[in-house]
């Protein structure tokens, strides 16, 4: 299930489900507008936000699943994704992060946070702020990266 596929009656009704159940949401936003110089490696910014999220995740529960929608289809760029997530962890004191990275066709967690970037990408991108607004009190971080170099 995809929210970009979706009416908007489906993208309401998941979230105001996800909205009564005990979770909490950690986001990180990068505007790509404010990016004048683009990475070399442009999976730099995917890298650097997911760094910046799994960092707010280790700070408030130094252990935990991390479950990452399986991007990459070749073995060794999901090798890397978790080389660089765990490089950037090195000197945090007693954090165990278990990284999964799987089809989200597979995974309803991972269907549901798809519903959650959606209504995030609205907000953001659309200045749509009536999606965003049902998970709102939801959300324990929400940052906006801005880098103009990379």
């Amino acid at each position: 299930m995809k929210a970009t596929h979706s009416r908007e009656a489906i993208i309401e009704r998941v979230l105001r489900a996800i909205a009564q159940e005990d979770v909490r949401i950690i986001a990180v936003i990068v505007d790509k507008q404010s990016i004048m110089k683009a990475p070399e490696n442009p999976e730099a910014i995917y890298q650097a936000a997911v760094i910046r999220a799994v960092r707010h995740c280790v700070e408030r529960w130094p252990r935990f699943d991390l479950y990452l929608d399986k991007r990459y289809t070749k073995k060794a760029l999901r090798y890397r994704l978790e080389e660089v997530i765990r490089e950037a962890l090195v000197g945090v004191p007693q954090e165990v992060v278990l990284i999964r990275q799987e089809d989200s066709l597979t995974r309803k967690e991972l269907q549901a946070v798809d519903f959650v970037a959606w209504a995030l990408f609205q907000k953001y991108e659309r200045g749509e702020g009536r999606f965003y607004r049902i998970i709102e009190d939801k959300v324990l971080v929400e940052e906006l990266v801005k880098r103009e170099l990379w």
